[in-house]
């Protein structure tokens, strides 16, 4: 029986040979799988691609011999914690590392001098019940491009840029590290309604933060930056502005398309402390299989509070819900 496979397969398996980085050669492995129809005629196919997989994760971690596994594991991929992983990108002195460690526990280097970051920093940020991750990443220059930066910034749920207002040569580092990232199929765009159509491709939504604010008092190194990135979000900040950073918070918030449900139970009050986090969308039935897998078989229906609701109003599995609803479940 032919396998009859599409087109595009053929193009990520030419890709996927090249390819020497084995956290993207996972990726386009199980891209590859998922494109194959699934009948007798793709039966071995489906077994030799399983097998790669498999032996792509053992060396990713830990366990194979390929030589640059041990540094892969060690950089190019951090777990993720809390509502999304939100990394921090830039050029040298930008700026990054002094707001990763304003905005979190995490305490990065910060010198006065170019980069000092080597290694990248998670750190645990809290917006409004919501803990999110951000990550405090080496500088992308002409003199450095850490190979661990593609993983990095591939698993990353958001892009924050880091345009240094200081900076004379602003634009054209911001612009270096788009074409950077280009080249290695990793496209920033305005936010995360896009699919790319070539599965070799990365498109990862980026807002633009445009740091050091007092140091553009007229504005014009702001309104250059809407000028060569109409589409993207901008926030200006400071670290000696508590507004700024918490206007930053909110818009990273937003950026991640994402909704915070609270529970109480029945008879009590809400708990605000540890949020359901669901994609835009989301429904009660998504907010149940949240709290346990299983829960969702046992439910009959729920209450819901929430602006616009009618207090204790009930709603069914289906019922889209909206963020800091409050959902008490019935069995």
């Amino acid at each position: 029986m032919p396998a009859n496979l599409p087109p595009q397969y053929y193009e990520l398996e030419r890709a996927f040979k090249e390819e020497l980085d084995p956290r993207e050669k996972l990726r386009m492995a199980e891209e590859l799988l998922r494109m194959m129809p699934k009948h007798k005629g793709t039966d071995k196919l489906q077994a030799d691609m399983k097998s790669k997989i498999s032996k792509l994760k053992k060396e990713i971690e830990g366990g194979g011999k390929s030589h640059g596994a041990k540094q892969v594991k060690a950089l190019d991929h951090i777990e993720k914690e809390g509502a999304g992983q939100i990394i921090f990108i830039g050029p040298p002195n930008c700026g990054k590392s002094s707001l990763v460690d304003a905005l979190t526990a995490a305490k990065p280097l910060i010198a006065d001098y170019p980069y000092a970051t080597r290694e990248p920093l998670p750190g645990m940020c809290e917006y409004d019940t919501v803990q999110l991750q951000l990550i405090d990443t080496p500088p992308i220059s002409t003199e450095l491009f850490e190979s661990y930066m593609n993983g990095l910034i591939r698993n990353a749920d958001l892009v924050v840029l880091i345009a240094d207002l200081e900076s004379e040569k602003m634009i054209e580092d911001l612009q270096y590290i788009v074409e950077q990232l280009k080249e290695r199929r990793i496209i920033l765009k305005k936010d995360r309604s896009e699919s790319p159509e070539d599965v070799r491709l990365s498109y990862r939504p980026t807002i633009i933060c445009a740091h050091k604010e007092y140091e553009d008092e007229d504005g014009s190194k702001r309104k250059k930056i809407t000028e060569i990135f109409p589409d993207f979000k901008m926030v200006a900040t400071s670290i000696l502005d508590e507004d700024s950073l918490e206007l930053l918070q909110k818009t990273m918030f937003e950026a991640l398309d994402i909704i915070r449900i609270y529970t109480k139970p029945i008879g009590h009050d809400p708990d605000y402390n540890d949020p359901i986090i669901l994609p835009i969308g989301g429904t009660v039935e998504d907010a149940a299989i949240g709290l346990h897998k299983d829960f969702a078989k046992k439910l009959k229906f729920a209450k819901i509070w929430g602006e616009g609701k009618f207090d204790g109003q009930k709603v069914q599995s289906d019922y889209v819900l909206a963020d800091k609803d409050i959902l008490e479940f019935h069995m």
